[in-house]
């Protein structure tokens, strides 16, 4: 047999085995092959991982629809004036009670002055007025003295009088008739006369109280226009109401402010965050829920809160112009709701992750 014979049996032999592999790979179940296994693996891993992230995610409801929120005072003077010395700058942190900016005084000192001036002149009229009513009184125990005396004497001759009348007239004279009668004429009279002076006097005690009321008003007028006087000329001296930052500056030495004029801002270290979630992420959240909270600007940091409370109404119904559905145009849009979440622990202690109103953050509600 020749060479090239043995060559071509062996490679019928190579190709007949490579043939009946082929067919037993063919012949063997799809559950048992290698690629189906791999296959079924990978969905079994996908299919955890999706239950696992779905059990995880269910457990949060997160919005990136969220910022910082925080008090913003804007500082305007109470009076106009110059501007004499402006104590801070831009992004200056300040106390409460600090000097900031100060306003010439000088029209005020002089207000000041002629208000207690005034109030000094007020006093002595409503000492003068008082002073009028002890005399007053004293005309009036000595006009009711002369009333007194004048109605004994009338009386005495009134009693002298009838007495004449009622004797004979065998026993009595014509002229001693009409000097009693006179006499008693001229005492009631005087009487009479005492009387009128008594309530003159008395008119007199009326106005002299009178007098001390209207000079008590005069004088309460007086203290309250020193105090305000005294007030006005110390807002020359604008100090800050609560710790804080300022921001937007906008003073100057020499600038003539009035009470229409912005100075600039506090900016207080109170803060929170308020995010607006869809009115579907509301169904398992309630105040008191535990907060996750990642701020834009500190990607490595993140801060704890507590859903502090949710809005009753929705943003756009609480909008400058809420929307008008009654026109027929209504297109259903997922309403938001703002949820009001604080800081468990005051976040603007830490200076390396001051929190300003503004920054964006994402919160994740624990709703389970």
């Amino acid at each position: 047999m020749s060479n090239a014979a043995v060559v071509d049996a062996s490679d019928m032999d190579k190709a007949s085995e490579v043939s009946e592999a082929s067919d037993n790979s063919n012949a063997r179940p799809i559950y048992r092959r290698k690629g189906f296994v791999v296959f079924l693996l990978i969905l079994l891993a996908v299919s955890i991982g999706g239950i696992g992230y779905y059990l995880y995610a269910r457990q949060f409801e997160d919005t990136d629809d969220a910022f910082i929120d925080g008090k913003v005072v804007p500082i305007t003077p109470q009076i106009p004036a110059k501007v004499i010395a402006v104590h801070i700058d831009d992004n200056t942190a300040v106390k409460a009670g600090q000097l900031l900016v100060e306003l010439d005084p000088t029209d005020y000192k002089v207000a000041l002055a002629q208000a207690q001036g005034s109030e000094a002149a007020a006093r002595g009229k409503l000492q003068q007025a008082q002073s009028t009513i002890p005399s007053a009184q004293s005309a009036v125990a000595e006009a009711q003295a002369q009333v007194d005396s004048a109605n004994v004497n009338f009386e005495n001759t009134d009693r002298e009088l009838k007495r004449y009348q009622a004797l004979d007239d065998r026993a009595k004279s014509q002229m001693q008739l009409d000097n009693a009668t006179t006499a008693q004429k001229r005492a009631k009279a005087d009487l009479e006369q005492a009387n009128a002076k008594l309530q003159t006097a008395q008119s007199q005690v009326a106005m002299a109280k009178a007098n001390v009321v209207a000079a008590e008003g005069d004088v309460q007028k007086a203290v309250a226009d020193t105090e305000r006087a005294n007030v006005n000329l110390s807002y020359c001296k604008i100090t800050a109401p609560s710790d804080g930052k300022i921001t937007g500056k906008a003073v100057n030495v020499g600038m003539y402010v009035t009470s229409a004029t912005p100075l600039f801002a506090i900016v207080l270290y109170d803060v929170w965050v308020t995010a607006n979630f869809k009115e579907t992420q509301l169904e398992h959240m309630a105040v008191g829920q535990k907060v996750d909270i990642s701020v834009d600007a500190y990607s490595d940091h993140d801060f704890e809160g507590t859903v502090q409370s949710i809005q009753s109404g929705t943003g756009s119904r609480f909008s400058v112009i809420p929307a008008e559905n009654a026109t027929g145009n209504f297109v259903k849009v997922v309403q938001r709701v703002p949820v009001k979440i604080t800081f468990n622990n005051n976040p603007n202690v830490d200076t390396e992750h001051l929190l300003a109103p503004g920054m964006s953050v994402i919160p994740k509600v624990h709703i389970r």
